[in-house]
């Protein structure tokens, strides 16, 4: 599911035309500068806007799943990318043209207003990412990172990397290596063969920064919802 997309009348559905599409891991949906031509609409796939620098190093500004869209600000001539988008866990994705989404947009109040308000929630992730940099450790923003991406994937097993982890957080490998395996030794996470299974969701929510909570709740004023199934993942892990 797609959070946008089940709050839609049928009638800006099928204005959309939307097609259904599987993002690999690592793929790149837009560089920066490119001209955006469709929009997407994750499913199960994750995609990270990620600002590069010159000397290579890549920092996470915001993480899109179910709760968004992708290249939402067509709609209102944002026309160029201004970030790098790339899909951080592969999945299902719907997608469309971006002259459809526009042209919906325009006939569409509750479309619009989506966007609108969508966008808001971005520039508030990215904002919470700048402040959570310069003012938590990486043990903090790597349990907020974790917790962020379960609840949009909706599963304790996340496909990670510690050099993708890295990448995303701005750290050095070595330093993830470490809080990985401090977190591993808690008993809050299990790590191997490029996958991190959370084990004990409550120690997470201990160790993650007070950012995790101020980006739910961002969204949730902003577009009027939250995660529907984030408790009851939780209250199975308690039970494991």
């Amino acid at each position: 599911m797609n959070v946008i997309i089940d709050s839609l009348p049928q009638d800006a559905l099928r204005q959309l035309g939307l097609k259904d599409i599987e993002l690999s891991s690592g793929q790149v949906l837009y560089q920066p500068g490119d001209l955006v031509e469709a929009i997407y609409f994750p499913r199960t796939a994750i995609i990270s806007l990620v600002v590069t620098l010159s000397t290579g190093e890549t920092i996470e500004a915001a993480m899109v799943g179910r709760d968004g869209i992708i290249g939402a600000a067509s709609a209102l001539d944002g026309k160029i990318s201004l970030s790098r988008a790339i899909t951080q866990i592969p999945g299902q994705c719907s997608v469309c043209d971006s002259a459809a989404f526009k042209a919906t947009a325009l006939k569409s109040e509750k479309l619009l207003s989506l966007i609108m308000r969508h966008e808001q929630t971005v520039y508030a992730q990215a904002q919470q990412s700048v402040a959570c940099m310069a003012a938590h450790n990486v043990e903090s923003r790597l349990a907020r990172w974790m917790l962020r991406a379960r609840d949009l994937v909706q599963t304790d097993t996340l496909p990670f990397t510690q050099e993708f982890l890295s990448e995303m957080l701005g750290v050095r490998r070595t330093s993830v290596t470490l809080v990985a395996h401090g977190l591993q030794q808690a008993g809050l996470i299990k790590y191997r063969r490029g996958k991190i299974q959370i084990t004990n969701v409550d120690g997470l929510h201990e160790v993650a920064c007070e950012c995790y909570g101020r980006v739910k709740e961002q969204y949730q004023n902003l577009l009027g919802t939250e995660y529907p199934a984030s408790r009851g993942l939780k209250l199975i892990s308690q039970r494991a």
